[in-house]
């Protein structure tokens, strides 16, 4: 197989990049469901354990297939290393885990995955790493926010669900002036349309369950970066903690991202014209989508981003009841939280995805009672735009 170096472009990563084909000559890649591996000697098992030689020890770190994952989508983000982990949240855990220690400080975006939020107020203050939370868009708040213990800027750009950008260089060099780590979760973007760590983010957070794997069919995670950051302490942390991704999964995830960008622009033109098609609506007061000029960081988007993705949300006259009722009055789109999927997926963020925030943290977080979210799918847009009309009368 080849070298994949920068000579290759993003299309080509995506369906060549980390394959090393076997004895066997296979063309599409193996799935190797082992715990084990069976070493020649007892010494060449010893300098495995010690790592004086490269080479497979034990499926809960080392595995053909997940490390096949690994280097695509590092090669697809421009970067060194990729940790392959159990889910979304996983990468998260293990990227703070590995990375922190008590009485260090976190400086968080308020606009970020409502699990992540509890993530950091319930669980990681129990071992003394407090949390701040900022405007995501508000480069001031951000800065007068970090103290001298803060050790790691984190955020989704954009956010979830109201589609919230922050300027990730404009983040990066206030981190690297504070000696801080910028963590951005890629999440909605993915690869294919914004590429954090050319613009200087140290850390990408993935849940490839979403739009890497893109039908909805496997959980899993990744964090991407430096060798001596992502490779050493995140994989560090995973070799003992063991959140680890499996076989299986990584091979769907790998079938994924050879589709990547193909669907993701494919997401994204659908999600513009549904987006359009909203705005004019009577029955919605706002929508939240990147794409439209109307967004207030339209222009950070066209700057950052190679498209504008295939999540948006919207706010409806009514509050609860009216968003209920749409919901409700779906026959083609999902009534699911989960998001990425080639099926189109619609849920209520106050009571799903955000319910076990306070009120007061989602009425900080901009999640109101009217808010709908939509993940676009690759169903005709004529069909997706009927099937919301229903509850939109």
């Amino acid at each position: 197989m080849p070298e994949f170096d920068d000579k290759y472009r993003f299309d080509t990563l995506a369906v060549r990049a980390g394959q090393q084909r076997t004895a066997e000559g296979e063309h599409s890649e193996p799935v190797f469901t082992t715990s084990s591996y069976v070493f020649a000697t007892a010494a060449d098992a010893a300098e495995r354990f010690s790592g004086e030689k490269a080479g497979n020890i034990y499926s809960r770190f080392t595995n053909p297939t997940v490390r096949t994952f690994e280097q695509r989508l590092a090669a697809m983000e421009g970067a060194e290393r990729c940790v392959a982990t159990a889910s979304g949240m996983a990468a998260i855990l293990s990227t703070c885990l590995g990375l922190l220690k008590t009485g260090d400080h976190i400086v968080s975006s308020r606009s970020i995955f409502g699990s992540t939020t509890l993530l950091f107020t319930n669980y990681l203050a129990k071992l003394g790493i407090e949390t701040s939370f900022v405007e995501l868009a508000d480069i001031s708040d951000w800065s007068s926010a970090i103290r001298p213990e803060t050790r790691m800027l984190f955020l989704e750009t954009p956010s979830n669900p109201l589609t919230e950008l922050a300027d990730i260089k404009q983040l990066a060099d206030l981190a690297h002036q504070n000696d801080c780590l910028l963590v951005v979760d890629n999440c909605f973007c993915t690869p294919a349309l914004q590429q954090p760590i050319r613009l200087g983010a140290d850390i990408v957070i993935h849940s490839a369950t979403k739009f890497l794997d893109g039908q909805g069919r496997c959980v899993g995670g990744a964090v991407v970066g430096r060798e001596d950051v992502v490779g050493e302490h995140v994989f560090g942390f995973l070799r003992s903690a063991g959140p680890a991704m499996s076989p299986f999964n990584a091979w769907v995830f790998l079938k994924g991202l050879e589709t990547l960008k193909l669907r993701m622009n494919a997401h994204s033109a659908n999600a513009l014209a549904l987006a359009q098609w909203l705005e004019q609506h009577d029955a919605v007061k706002q929508v939240f989508y990147p794409g439209l000029e109307s967004h207030p960081q339209h222009q950070l988007a066209r700057k950052q981003q190679t498209g504008f993705g295939g999540l948006l949300s919207f706010e409806l006259e009514g509050g609860k009841d009216a968003g209920w009722k749409l919901i409700d009055a779906t026959r083609l789109i999902s009534i699911t939280a989960n998001l990425g999927d080639t099926k189109s997926t619609i849920t209520h963020p106050a009571t799903t995805t955000h319910n076990r925030l306070s009120p007061e943290q989602r009425e900080e977080a901009g999640i109101v009672d009217g808010l709908v979210r939509v993940s676009v799918g690759l169903e005709d847009i004529e069909d997706i735009k009927a099937d919301l009309a229903r509850g939109l009368l």
